[in-house]
Parts: C-alpha cells; sequence; structure tokens
C-alpha cells in the first residue's frame, strides 16, 4: 500500500489501513472507497496521512510496534487519568491502591514486552487515529519512541520502565493548563505560551510524590523542555545538568509534535522533522541522543512515494535497519514518467550510486 498526503487523495481511493478512533472503534474499515466528503472529514480531525490500495504495492504490510491490546490499554490509562486530573482541584479517585504509578507501571511492562520482540527493527509511527485529545496520542508516542531508544543504548529494564514511565507522563501538568489554551486553533500569543510553559513544573509536582512513582520519572516532566544550551524551561539549565532521559524525551517529544498535525500547521514528513533536528544539534539536543534517534526511526517509511537521482520514481517496500537513509524501493515509473509494464526493486543500501532526490505527493 502507498503513503499519501490526504490532501493529494482522490474520491475512489480505498483505504489501506484501518482508521480508529481513541477507544479502538473502527472508524473506517480497510478497503473503504474514499469520498471527497471522507477526505474533508478526516483532513479536519487532523489526519495528514493516509495509507491507500493501489494494486501496485498493496503486499507492503504496515506493522504496529505495539500489539493492538497494549495500544488500547495505553490509550485508555492515559486518557483516564489524564480526564481526572483535568477535574478542577482534583486528584484521580482511586480505588483498592490502584495509584497512579502502579498503573503506569503495569502499561510500561505490556509496551516493554511488545517492543522487545521488535528489537533490531526501525520504529515508523504515523497517526491513523481520529483522538479527541492529541495530549493522549502524543504521549503514547513518546513513550514509543524513548523506550525503543533506551533499549539501543543499553540500559537496565529497570531503567527503561523509569524512562518510560516519564515519558508517558511527561506532559501531564498540561492536565492543569486552561484546556481552551492547550487546544486554541492558531499560534498562542506570548501570554498564552507563558502559561503553557508552566505545565513542566506542574508535572513534577504532581508526579513527586505518588506513591510507586520514580522520582527520576517525575523529572522527567520536569526537564523535557530544558535544552543544551541553556535556553529551555523552567530552569534554564543546560548540558550535563540536564538528566540523559529527559533529553531523549526531549528529542522523541519535538520530533513527534513535527510529524503530528496541529491546528496551526501540517504534519511534516519523518525525513522533514529529522533535517530540523539536527539543525537544533548543540543547541537544543545533544548530539549523540539526535544521531542515535535517527539511526533508529524510519526517515522514509514504507508506502512513501519517492523520487530516485536516475529520474525513475516509485514507492519505498523495505527498510534496511543498518541505513535507515537507504531503503530498498519499488521503481514504478521510467525517467520518462511512463510507467513500467514489469516492476523491480532496488536497494539503496548496495546501490550506492543510487539515492532519493525527493519525497512525491502523488
Amino acid at each position: 500500500m502507498r503513503l499519501l498526503p490526504t490532501r493529494s487523495c482522490t474520491p475512489g481511493m480505498r483505504l489501506g489501513k484501518c482508521i480508529h478512533n481513541e477507544e479502538g472503534v473502527i472508524l473506517l474499515n480497510e478497503n473503504v472507497e474514499l469520498t471527497q466528503g471522507l477526505l474533508n472529514r478526516l483532513m479536519q480531525f487532523g489526519i495528514d496521512f493516509l495509507y491507500i490500495k493501489d494494486g501496485a504495492t498493496d503486499d507492503v504490510k504496515i506493522e504496529d510496534p505495539l500489539s493492538d491490546e497494549t495500544r488500547l490499554r495505553a490509550l485508555t490509562e492515559i486518557r483516564t487519568h489524564y480526564r481526572q486530573f483535568m477535574e478542577v482541584n482534583s486528584r484521580p479517585k482511586l480505588s483498592k491502591g490502584l495509584v497512579l504509578g502502579r498503573a503506569f507501571g503495569n502499561v510500561m511492562k505490556m509496551i516493554v514486552d511488545d517492543l522487545s520482540d521488535k528489537q533490531g527493527t526501525l520504529i515508523m509511527l504515523m497517526n491513523m487515529n481520529v483522538l479527541n485529545n492529541y495530549l493522549y496520542q502524543h504521549s503514547l508516542n513518546v513513550c514509543i519512541y524513548t523506550t525503543m531508544l533506551g533499549m539501543v543504548n543499553g540500559y537496565s529494564k529497570d531503567e527503561i520502565m523509569t524512562l518510560g514511565i516519564g515519558a508517558l507522563l511527561h506532559d501531564i501538568g498540561k492536565t492543569k493548563i486552561n484546556q481552551d489554551i492547550i487546544k486554541k486553533q492558531g499560534r498562542l500569543t506570548p501570554e498564552e505560551f507563558a502559561e503553557v510553559k508552566r505545565h513542566a513544573e506542574i508535572g513534577y509536582r504532581l508526579l513527586k510524590d505518588e506513591p510507586n512513582m520514580p522520582l527520576l520519572s517525575a523529572h522527567c516532566a520536569f526537564q523535557h523542555h530544558e535544552r543544551e544550551d541553556g535556553s529551555g524551561y523552567p530552569r534554564g539549565i543546560k548540558g550535563k545538568e540536564i538528566h540523559d532521559y529527559a533529553k531523549w524525551i526531549a528529542v522523541a517529544d519535538s520530533y513527534d509534535a513535527m510529524t503530528t498535525h496541529r491546528p496551526h500547521r501540517l504534519a511534516m514528513l519523518p525525513h522533514q522533522a529529522m533535517e530540523v533536528l539536527f539543525a537544533g544539534v548543540g543547541t537544543l539536543y545533544e548530539q549523540k541522543k539526535v544521531a542515535l534517534f535517527r539511526d533508529n526511526v524510519a526517515i522514509y517509511p514504507l508506502g512513501l512515494s519517492v523520487s530516485l537521482s536516475t529520474g525513475e520514481t516509485g514507492v519505498v517496500v523495505g527498510i534496511n535497519p543498518t541505513a535507515p537513509q537507504r531503503p530498498v524501493v519499488r521503481v514504478l515509473s521510467g525517467p520518462d514518467g511512463e510507467k513500467l509494464t514489469q516492476p523491480y526493486e532496488v536497494d539503496l543500501s548496495t546501490k550506492l550510486t543510487v539515492f532519493v532526490t525527493k519525497v512525491l505527493e502523488m
């Protein structure tokens, strides 16, 4: 199947992957024929990319790094506890000792088990779900990225659990910020941005005294907006003063925000967001963290249409874990733009004279 910007899709195309809501309910099934009305609604819901069946790449399978059970459980816990925190002057009313730390610790065990089976594969997350609150999916995505990076970096299981819980809850302070500001359709005023910046310290204060909550997980919430040169917030600490866990989350948080639809802008493609991250190396982010992130994320996701240096065009059908910038491409059209009667595949990790020159929208 092919990955296309929703704005480039046309009526009559068939959906390649189901679209769910945040509760796991299927809204649109695979194989549904898209109408202009459906496409308009999907864009309104902030879904900027769709997997489309095209006959030439239908054998390309897109796997979720998490099982359906784990993803639904994680989103349910995030949604439930975040909504409880959003209630004015309230803390979650938890029964029989099921405190926040234990609840998310159980979720993290499921996430770690799922991702342990995926070690050695590149992370590829494209938002295909209709959510009422961006915060829920973003929190889970950041957790997936940082957990996998913790594994690659050689962290122990306990360290990965602490890092992952911190990633899941890094934005929990936003539950205590005026939700009209959080959900504002447009850029924030300086006063509104100053209010949003309070979420880092609020998150730390919410988490630090929670039973079964690692203190370093609370510091992930506190420090994930600090930057290498001291230009971050809330304390303006820099370099080695920032905990490593917060540095991983800072990279994943920024990347996921850029590759997800926001009210004031469309989602970037992975390779575009990666360029922005590298532009911030040394000033905003630690070089080692960004480099390891790049080496473990699918910069050219499966199904992406690309143009090659040969003038040919095709679709990414394979990802090389040791060379994510050089995928396997199924060539569908020649330099003259004519469709090939016999498409063929080229592995750019071995064909070093050929490279991707452009990402196409069709």
